[in-house]
C-alpha cells in the first residue's frame, strides 16, 4: 500500500527572500516531504506587482539549504526553456540536493509571463502539444548527460484536460496532480486509467496527488479513496502559515501508521 506523503507549495511571492528561506527550513522541521515553489515571474494574486522570484533559481538554493525533503515546482511552465536546458537544469538540482528533485511540469497558462518576457502564448491546445513534445527531449537528454542525474528523476504533470494532458500523463509521468473534489478526482482518475491502458503502462505506476486547503477531517478519506495518496497544502508570503500544513503531517502520520499495522 502507497504511503501517504505530505507536500507544502510555499508561493514565491509577497515576501523577502528571507522570510521564504525561513519558510523552507520551518516545512522541513514541521515534518512534510515535499516543498514546492511556483514557475511564474509575477504573482498570480494580491498586488499584482508585488515581490516574485524567479522558480529554478531558487530551487538550487533551496536544494543546498535542506536535507531530506524533496524539492521541485508545481509546476515549471514548459513554454519557458528549451527542453534540453530545463533537462540540464533539472539532472544539477538533482546533484546539488542529493537525488532529491521531483520535475514538476505543465503546458502554461499565464498570459502575463509570456507577453512580458516575450514567449508566444499561443493556445492551450498548441501549448499542450509543445510539453508533449517537450518529453521525450528531456528524458533523452537525462540519458546524454554526464553525470546522469543521481536518481530517475520523478516527473510530476500538472492539469487534468481528458483528452491531451492526461494521455501525456499516462505516457510520461510518475506523478499526476490535479485540483478539485473527490468526485472529480476519482472521474479524472478513470479517465487515466483508461489511457494508461491504451499505451500498454500500469496505471498504478503513477501516483494521485491533489491540492488542499480544507481540514483533513474534512476531506482526507474521501480523496484517499479516491486514489489521492500525495496532498499539498499551499501558502503564500510574508507569514507562510504552515498551521494547516502541520494538521495535515498529523494525519498523514496517523494514516501510514493505521496502513502499516493493515499490513
Amino acid at each position: 500500500m502507497t504511503a501517504i506523503r505530505i507536500g507544502v507549495q510555499l508561493q514565491p511571492q509577497h515576501a523577502t527572500y528571507a522570510q521564504i528561506r525561513d519558510a523552507v527550513m520551518r516545512s522541513e522541521e514541521a515534518g512534510v516531504d515535499i516543498v514546492f515553489n511556483w514557475d511564474h515571474f509575477f504573482p498570480l494574486s494580491g498586488e499584482p506587482d508585488g515581490l516574485h522570484y524567479e522558480c529554478w533559481t531558487m530551487l538550487g538554493a533551496w536544494a543546498e539549504q535542506t536535507e531530506r525533503v524533496d524539492i521541485g515546482a508545481l509546476v515549471t511552465c514548459n513554454s519557458y526553456r528549451n527542453p534540453e536546458l530545463l533537462a540540464d537544469m533539472a539532472r544539477t538540482v538533482d546533484h546539488i540536493s542529493n537525488g532529491r528533485l521531483i520535475l514538476g511540469i505543465g503546458a502554461g497558462w499565464f498570459e502575463r509571463d509570456y507577453d512580458e518576457y516575450g514567449y508566444e502564448f499561443g493556445t492551450a491546445g498548441s501549448r499542450i502539444a509543445d510539453l508533449g513534445e517537450a518529453l521525450p527531449r528531456i528524458k533523452a537528454r537525462w540519458a546524454k548527460l554526464n553525470p546522469a542525474p543521481v536518481r530517475d528523476i520523478p516527473i510530476l504533470i500538472g492539469g487534468s484536460g481528458p483528452r491531451k494532458t492526461l494521455r501525456l500523463v499516462a505516457e510520461h509521468a510518475d506523478v499526476w496532480h490535479a485540483f478539485g473534489d473527490a468526485a472529480s478526482l476519482r472521474e479524472k482518475s478513470a479517465i487515466l486509467t483508461g489511457h494508461a491502458a491504451d499505451v500498454g503502462r500500469d496505471d498504478s505506476q503513477v501516483e494521485r496527488s491533489i491540492g488542499v486547503q480544507e481540514e483533513p477531517t474534512d476531506v482526507a478519506e474521501g480523496l484517499v479513496d479516491a486514489g489521492a495518496t500525495l496532498f499539498t497544502i499551499s501558502t503564500g508570503g510574508p507569514e507562510f502559515d504552515l498551521e494547516l500544513v502541520q494538521r495535515w503531517v498529523a494525519w498523514r502520520d496517523e494514516e501510514n501508521d493505521r496502513r502499516a499495522q493493515q499490513g
